[in-house]
């Protein structure tokens, strides 16, 4: 293993163990040549399905840019990291069982939505509206009043009449 601060391959592992979530192991390892110490991690080399765009073109997976996108929907909002990390890995974990070697992008937008749906309504709609193509505001009410369940329709604004008698 080079050493990534000198760049030399002589080093010794001092410590391993196995990682968090049991998915990989941690060797803290120190430089022969600098005496620095560093942490390198070992896991199976996972299989991740292709990805086919609305498109057609073909992509490989990414996860730093589905991190982006969600939270990008999540930013300033009560959505911990650590709750999206955690999702991402199963979404991963579900990918490599499939064992497919192509999947559409559709697909994957629908399990983040779904995951969106049931952790935070706004950045459900955020990510919705960009993945959906939302045209105009009927669009986002279309959502939305689906998303209430159409709690939004029981509660409706007084006839013009009603108004003006009020006035």
């Amino acid at each position: 293993m080079k050493c990534p601060f000198c760049g030399q391959l002589d080093n010794k592992v001092i410590d391993s163990r196995l990682s968090r979530d049991n998915m990989a192991i941690r060797r803290r390892r120190e430089c022969l040549v600098c005496d620095r110490r560093f942490t390198t991690y070992e896991k199976i080399e996972e299989h991740i399905p292709m990805l086919i765009k609305k498109d057609g073109r073909r992509e490989p997976y990414s996860r730093v840019k589905l991190t982006k996108g969600i939270t990008t929907a999540t930013q300033k909002r009560p959505v911990p990291m650590a709750e999206i990390e955690h999702f991402i890995d199963q979404l991963e974990r579900q990918l490599q069982e499939t064992g497919y070697n192509e999947v559409k992008t559709s697909e994957l937008g629908e399990k983040v939505s779904d995951f969106l749906r049931t952790t935070d309504d706004v950045a459900y709609v955020r990510f919705t509206s960009v993945y959906k193509r939302f045209k105009n505001l009927e669009d986002f009410d279309r959502e939305i009043r689906q998303l209430d369940g159409d709690k939004s329709a029981k509660v409706e604004p007084l006839p013009a009449e009603k108004n003006e008698k009020r006035k």
